[in-house]
């Protein structure tokens, strides 16, 4: 991918500005994961979860596509440590009965290993814990994972909260990078939560950015641009995204739409598109 499908943390990590998401692509993992790396995404978001992520299918993937020269180091990985209560207790990647900050660094060492990498660009809780208490000890055990170098940038996903956010800004030693958040009108689209974020330099992601909006892409402000630049609604919303510096994730399944989806960078929305596409964010 070119450059500009870059972006560069305040930390010195370069984070592509559109991420592929493997959620929910159970046994396909290996096969998607190959076919979007060849066509060019340099990031894979995944998570500690084997209800709904493969980390060892994404591992799978990685390894097919060093066989066509595409080396680990340069691809962003990005995986994260899910809480019990988001697990499937048949299928646990660490000892339920052993203490949080242990929990983490089990469930760390699966991900390495699933991954067949020593190391990750960036190492997200996957949600807040039941309490800011337990959110802190969670925190404290991935710090210790980043100062060992194994995980490149820390964050957290599914944080809803500004006040939430702050504070464990301010408790943190290692300060977060990374927000993933759904992307919909029932936050209000997060937008005091992004500025703060901006603010502070911390890079906000997006999921469930198409499937929660089918309202937007349906807007006769969306359409009429896609028609005049012969694009696709979805394009025109990806590429407002990344000009207002979000990283949207895309956990497409089509080739056609993932080779859609790269090519948001071809192109560029002027200042008036810009605040048309903001305008229907409400």
């Amino acid at each position: 991918m070119d450059e500009p499908a870059y972006l560069m943390t305040p930390t010195g990590v370069r984070m592509p500005r559109l991420i592929y998401g493997t959620a929910w692509k159970k046994e396909k993992t290996p096969e998607l994961v190959a076919q979007a790396v060849q066509m060019g995404f340099a990031g894979l978001d995944t998570a500690g979860q084997p209800k709904h992520y493969s980390e060892e299918g994404l591992g799978q993937g990685i390894k097919a596509v060093e066989k066509n020269g595409i080396q680990r180091n340069a691809l962003f990985l990005q995986t994260k440590f899910t809480s019990l209560g988001g697990q499937d207790p048949s299928r646990l990647p660490y000892d339920p009965r052993a203490p949080l900050d242990a929990q983490v660094v089990q469930s760390f060492a699966s991900s390495k290993k699933n991954l067949a990498t020593h190391y990750v660009d960036s190492l997200l809780l996957h949600s807040p814990m039941r309490t800011f208490e337990e959110t802190l000890v969670v925190w404290r055990a991935m710090e210790g994972i980043h100062r060992t170098g194994e995980a490149k940038l820390l964050g957290i996903s599914n944080c809803y909260e500004l006040d939430v956010m702050k504070k464990l800004h301010q408790n943190a030693e290692v300060k977060p990078s990374v927000l993933q958040n759904r992307f919909y009108q029932d936050t209000g689209y997060d937008k005091a939560l992004r500025s703060w974020c901006q603010d502070k330099g911390i890079i906000y992601q997006s999921f469930w950015t198409l499937t929660a909006n089918p309202h937007i892409l349906r807007n006769q402000v969306i359409q009429s641009m896609a028609q005049s630049r012969q694009k696709t609604p979805a394009q025109i919303f990806f590429r407002y995204l990344t000009q207002e510096g979000i990283v949207p994730l895309t956990g497409t399944t089509s080739g056609q739409h993932m080779k859609e989806d790269l090519e948001i960078f071809d192109f560029e929305l002027s200042s008036v598109e810009l605040k048309a596409v903001e305008g229907l964010l409400t």
